[in-house]
């Protein structure tokens, strides 16, 4: 019976030492705290998967009424990036920075071999997000790029219809809205709202802000082919609020076989990101709850409640950890990754162009 005893506890203290990596916490810096979305992780910091090794902010009081705000020790701050990731050493970075600061977070976590997720969209312009690509292959770095949509638990049945199973044929049409009253108008932080409304750190208005999510769906949805040709129309409907950037944007995206319409606004009555997509026999009209589909003309819409996501899906940070640690492979289609996020800046950077001269800018062939 001893023998048998000291046998199974010589097994328990195997298993015990021979813990997979993956059951350790994660080890995710924050860069910037001036991105409203930054309560996304802060908020999430003691749910036992991640760590949050340190929060780079050079704005001191910034940071410490966020680490009140969520109970977080005001060891986690630092004045540089540079200091952080020499002194934590994190496994990955995840930028709430203004848009423009996107690339310097690269250059600085690239040479150390760190991971990177910012928030949308990936890049100012493409010179940004080339700079950012070649960091990323020169270091053999994952850089993903973190949207809201991504993670609505309507795109399963978006993607069963219009990618798995074709069931309505050819996506012909897609029309997309993105926005909500304003940034101002909601009551955004001081921090955030000076670069939003900033040209040169956010790289534009509404258009930047809301027309990311349009291109970076459209993408997915194209399975990755790049537009033929993008024209934009844009508006300062609120010139005495934002007098520097766009208000109001719309992005008509042309494929070989299909239209797309991007709407974004700091406009609208109150906040959506909803789409409508016409195939060639039916339609879906999906938001973050669900999907109204249409098979037939003859048919009532039915209305379908996607079940909820599971962990990693559900969650950009567990999505992260699992990306990093090998257990889900990025596709280039994939929502997140570097090479749908890269058509994204270049469907942006040819609407701005399109709407500044008042004509269609070819891309595709």
């Amino acid at each position: 019976m001893s023998r048998l005893i000291l046998t199974i506890a010589m097994l328990v203290f195997a298993y015990t030492i021979a813990l997979p990596q993956d059951k350790k916490p994660f080890r995710i810096g924050v860069a910037g705290l001036t991105h409203g979305h930054v309560g996304w992780i802060l908020d999430r910091a003691d749910d036992g998967d991640i760590e949050i090794t340190g929060i780079a902010e050079p704005d001191r009081a910034l940071g410490e009424r966020y680490c009140k705000q969520y109970k977080l020790p005001l060891t986690l701050l630092y004045s540089s990036l540079e200091e952080m990731l020499e002194k934590t050493r994190p496994e990955a970075v995840t930028g709430f920075s203004s848009t423009f600061e996107h690339l310097d977070i690269v250059k600085a976590c690239a040479p150390r071999h760190i991971h990177v997720m910012v928030e949308k969209p990936l890049a100012v312009s493409m010179d940004h997000a080339r700079q950012i690509e070649s960091l990323a292959h020169k270091y053999a770095i994952t850089v993903l790029t973190n949207y809201e949509t991504t993670w609505y638990s309507s795109n399963q049945k978006v993607e069963e219809i219009f990618l798995k199973h074709h069931t309505f044929g050819k996506l012909r049409k897609a029309v997309i809205h993105d926005g909500h009253e304003g940034p101002k108008e909601i009551g955004v932080g001081p921090e955030f709202l000076n670069w939003l409304t900033d040209p040169v750190k956010n790289g534009g208005g509404a258009l930047m802000d809301f027309g990311c999510y349009g291109a970076n769906l459209l993408t997915w949805l194209m399975n990755g082919a790049k537009p033929l040709t993008v024209s934009a129309v844009t508006q300062q409907l609120k010139p005495q609020v934002y007098p520097r950037v766009d208000d109001d944007a719309t992005i008509i995206v042309t494929y070989r076989e299909g239209q797309g319409i991007i709407q974004a606004s700091w406009n609208w009555p109150f906040g959506r990101k909803d789409m409508e997509l016409y195939g060639e026999r039916g339609y879906v009209l999906a938001d973050r709850q669900g999907s109204k589909v249409k098979s037939a003309a003859n048919k009532p819409e039915e209305y379908i409640t996607s079940p909820a996501y599971e962990k990693p899906y559900s969650d950009p940070f567990a999505y992260l950890a699992a990306v990093i640690r090998g257990e889900i492979k990025v596709s280039a289609t994939d929502l997140s990754s570097l090479e749908n996020n890269l058509i994204v800046v270049e469907i942006l950077e040819a609407a701005k162009q399109s709407a500044r001269e008042g004509r269609v800018v070819k891309l595709g062939k």
